[in-house]
């Protein structure tokens, strides 16, 4: 009996081959040319990925299309990653996109909207980061190449419109590889070594890719760290990089540059011509009309003789300078009177008179109290002489002599309190202007360098001011 061949369901075989080929081509990179793309109200996108020979049916899942920054459409080189599926109700394979890029010039593209991005959120772009051009350069610096138009362009601008400059090349590869590094580093050495009072940064036209150096984050960064004022002059007009963004100016051509560089001396020149032409017709016009009234003037009768008109004034002169002289001199007598009576008062208000007089009241003091107790003393030891018995056996008298010594020696106490030499040797110091000999109270009447003399218990010192500290 020949051996039975087994019967599959489509259903069967729909699964067993969604089992090998998703388990086989679990996960894989496809590059093709998108067609037939479609965005459904779900968020799902449907397209085919094609070649020259083939196509395969793509979905990519809300979940995954939702980090896309650009949505694919048809003619779009892309770079998938996903995995192979087979859908059973229609039984064809597809493959699930979880990853998608732009290949070639979208790729390029969306680099450059992502750079934009990341710089734009740096803050890089804003008005407050420009830096103003001088109006008036003397070193001019361009980064470019040494062999292309761009700098032939700007000197004809510069040679024909402008004097006095100097400008200085720093020559740099403007495209293909290491090209923003060179221009980043001349940038950098610009300022450096403080080179130049402005720098032109730019190349001539041509496509994204001969322009891409000029996209480059390291070329940004040079240029928003420049210390020197940048003007970027990439392409021609219609041409944007992300040097145009974060320079100080951008210049829709590297001949505008210049222009530009170059505009306020223009200017400048312009209107100093025309302020020469309106000063020159206006000092001739004052000229001529001083000169008439001069010959106008001299056919005056009055001007025959300079007394005639001079002479009153002239007497006039001397009296009123007869009359400052007695009122100075009246003046300075009144104010040497004053001073005179003024200097009288302060010697007897010199705090060194009033504590000579202060000394001799304490001295006559201290006598008539020297005087007051050998008196008081003598009568005292004459009564203990003649009362010896008595008064030892009388406690009264006794309790009055302790009282008599105390009431004395609190007496010398308050004599000695009021004695200025008693305060200087506990240390106080009474201080002296040696200029005018008035007491110094307070520090601010001190000033620095100043001499004073110092007054202590034991004699005089003369000090000069250091420094000064108040509360």
């Amino acid at each position: 009996m020949p051996h039975e061949i087994p019967i599959l369901t489509v259903s069967q075989l729909t699964t067993a081959i969604k089992h090998s080929l998703e388990s086989t081509f679990s996960l894989v990179w496809l590059q093709g040319e998108v067609s037939n793309c479609k965005l459904q109200s779900s968020g799902h996108i449907y397209f085919s990925l094609k070649d020259a020979y083939a196509q395969v049916a793509a979905v990519m899942f809300r979940g995954d299309a939702s980090n896309l920054k650009m949505l694919p459409k048809d003619g779009d080189q892309v770079i998938v990653q996903g995995q192979l599926n087979v859908y059973p109700p229609t039984g064809k394979y597809q493959i699930v996109v979880r990853e998608l890029r732009l290949a070639g010039l979208g790729e390029m593209l969306l680099k450059l909207e992502e750079l934009k991005v990341k710089l734009h959120h740096r803050g890089w772009f804003k008005a407050e980061h420009k830096k103003i051009l001088p109006k008036f350069p003397k070193k001019i610096g361009v980064v470019t190449s040494p062999t292309g138009a761009v700098i032939q362009d700007i000197l004809n601008i510069l040679t024909r419109r402008a004097v006095g400059f100097h400008l200085i090349l720093n020559p740099v590869k403007v495209q293909g590889p290491g090209a923003a590094q060179e221009i980043a580093k001349a940038i950098q050495d610009f300022n450096t070594f403080s080179l130049v009072d402005v720098m032109i940064v730019g190349r001539g036209g041509g496509s994204i890719e001969d322009l891409w150096a000029f996209n480059e984050e390291i070329v940004a960064e040079a240029i928003f760290n420049s210390k020197i004022p940048v003007i970027s002059a990439v392409g021609h007009e219609t041409d944007h990089c992300i040097a145009d963004y974060v320079a100080d100016v951008r210049a829709p051509t590297p001949s505008a540059a210049a222009e530009i560089v170059i505009a306020e001396n223009a200017q400048q020149l312009h209107h100093f011509h025309q302020i020469s032409r309106r000063l020159d017709h206006s000092i001739k016009q004052t000229l001529l009309h001083h000169r008439l009234c001069l010959k106008t003037i001299l056919r005056q009768p009055l001007l025959t003789s300079p007394y005639a008109i001079l002479g009153d004034w002239m007497q006039k002169v001397d009296e009123v300078r007869q009359e400052i002289e007695l009122s100075i001199l009246r003046f300075f007598k009144q104010s040497r009177s004053i001073l005179e009576s003024r200097e009288k008062i302060l010697q007897t208000l010199k705090p060194s008179m009033q504590i000579f007089h202060l000394r001799e009241k304490i001295l006559h003091l201290q006598k008539a109290l020297d005087a007051s107790m050998l008196q008081q003393l003598s009568e005292r030891r004459r009564a203990v002489y003649l009362n010896q018995e008595k008064i030892f056996m009388d406690q009264r008298w006794k309790v009055k002599l302790e009282h008599l010594r105390e009431l004395l020696k609190n007496k010398e106490e308050a004599l000695k309190l009021i004695n200025p030499r008693n305060l200087l040797t506990k240390g106080y110091t009474i201080l002296f202007s040696e200029k005018d000999q008035s007491v110094i109270s307070s520090v601010r009447m001190l000033k620095k360098d100043q001499k004073i003399r110092m007054l202590f218990s034991d004699g005089e010192a003369l000090a000069q001011i250091n420094e000064i500290w108040s509360k």
